[in-house]
């Protein structure tokens, strides 16, 4: 289809307050677009972090509660006032309470574009955040395309955009070994997520103290801070390796710490697609991980990671092992995790701005689209 290519209007909301990976995906696109020429603000909650790193970077960021059947008739009220003044070309919706929101305020004052990114790896559940109110719909991979197709969202009205990380690479120092005392010559594996059952860090330590348990210079580190940290922290005591074990919190330093790593391992339970994998093998690590949701879209089984089911304890240890008594292996798999990145562009944060933008301008192109009214 042809389309006139066109500096837009876009206005994202999100109700978050935390910042996570959806938060920051929405902080990386809007830079990213605005680069473009594209005019950008947001729609947050007062107290939302990714409001204060928006503003920092000199966004617009218009703010509204929305909590509470009160807030939702002032917010619907306010956002439908915004979207009006700005003459939006496209609204981009992130979570269900931002959705139900916004979008509506949308189809009331015929914004051209209403469309909502699906950030999650379970099965969305109802349609009417995703078919209802938003015209069209962007996946952040495959996987979750594939729900939403199998959901009932139409296959003309839902396209997949990756997640997209910074350039990183490995640094010729780093500074971990030295902060935590680890020896040159020991095998450190690092997990870096936000610390909840979903993520597996417990079968992780699991799997890891049979691993430790005969190979006495291997050690664990965890980056990332959660409700589960002290319940890892008695879990990994409980099993002896508590002094092998290390628990970093929160990091700035990502590219330092996995750089002072050999071996990336996180057994998520599910997962949208996994920025975390792709960070990491674009540090040069190999990587152990599970065959779920959009992981394997992240990596190249067999060549840049070992994927094993989850809950596959037996196998999750045997994977680890082949990496821990193996250097060279190591070296190739990183090696050739590190060349995937660095050479394609399906992780590149251009490329996901240009996708977002080829996908708005196509969606707006579409007659039937930029006419409809209210969902109501």
């Amino acid at each position: 289809m042809n389309f006139v290519h066109r500096p837009l209007r876009i206005i994202h909301s999100e109700a978050a307050t935390t910042f996570g990976g959806q938060e920051h995906r929405v902080f990386k696109e809007m830079v990213a677009m605005r680069e473009r020429g594209h005019m950008m603000e947001a729609i947050c909650q007062p107290g939302s972090m990714l409001r204060r790193k928006l503003e920092h970077e000199g966004f617009r960021v218009h703010l509204i509660e929305m909590d509470g059947i009160a807030n939702y008739f002032k917010g619907l009220y306010k956002v439908a006032s915004i979207l009006h003044a700005a003459r939006v070309d496209v609204l981009n919706t992130h979570s269900r309470r931002d959705t139900v929101i916004a979008a509506a305020a949308g189809r009331l004052v015929h914004t051209p574009l209403i469309v909502r990114t699906r950030h999650l790896a379970k099965p969305p559940g109802s349609l009417w955040t995703y078919t209802g109110l938003p015209h069209k719909v962007i996946g952040v991979s495959e996987y979750v395309r594939r729900q939403l197709l199998e959901r009932g969202v139409a296959p003309d009205d839902v396209e997949t955009v990756y997640t997209a990380v910074p350039k990183m690479h490995r640094l010729a120092r780093s500074t971990l070994r030295i902060e935590l005392g680890i020896a040159e010559n020991a095998v450190v594996v690092v997990c870096v997520g936000h610390l909840r059952a979903q993520k597996g860090q417990s079968q992780l330590i699991d799997a890891m103290a049979q691993v430790m348990s005969t190979r006495h210079h291997v050690h664990l580190v965890f980056v990332g801070m959660g409700a589960r940290l002290e319940a890892l922290k008695r879990h990994a005591f409980e099993l002896g390796v508590r002094d092998r074990t290390h628990f970093l919190g929160l990091r700035n330093d990502i590219a330092n710490v996995l750089s002072g790593a050999d071996i990336f391992a996180l057994t998520t339970q599910f997962e949208a697609l996994g920025t975390a994998f792709i960070e990491a093998q674009s540090c040069g690590l190999p990587v152990v991980g599970t065959r779920v949701g959009g992981v394997p879209e992240a990596v190249v089984d067999g060549v840049t990671a070992l994927l094993v089911p989850f809950g596959d304890d037996p196998a999750l240890v045997r994977a680890l092992v082949r990496l821990v008594d193996d250097p060279g292996l190591c070296r190739t798999m990183g090696g050739s995790g590190a060349r995937m990145v660095e050479q394609g562009l399906r992780f590149a944060i251009p490329r996901m701005a240009q996708n977002m933008e080829h996908a708005y301008l196509q969606w707006l192109a579409t007659e039937s689209v930029v006419q409809a009214g209210p969902a109501f």
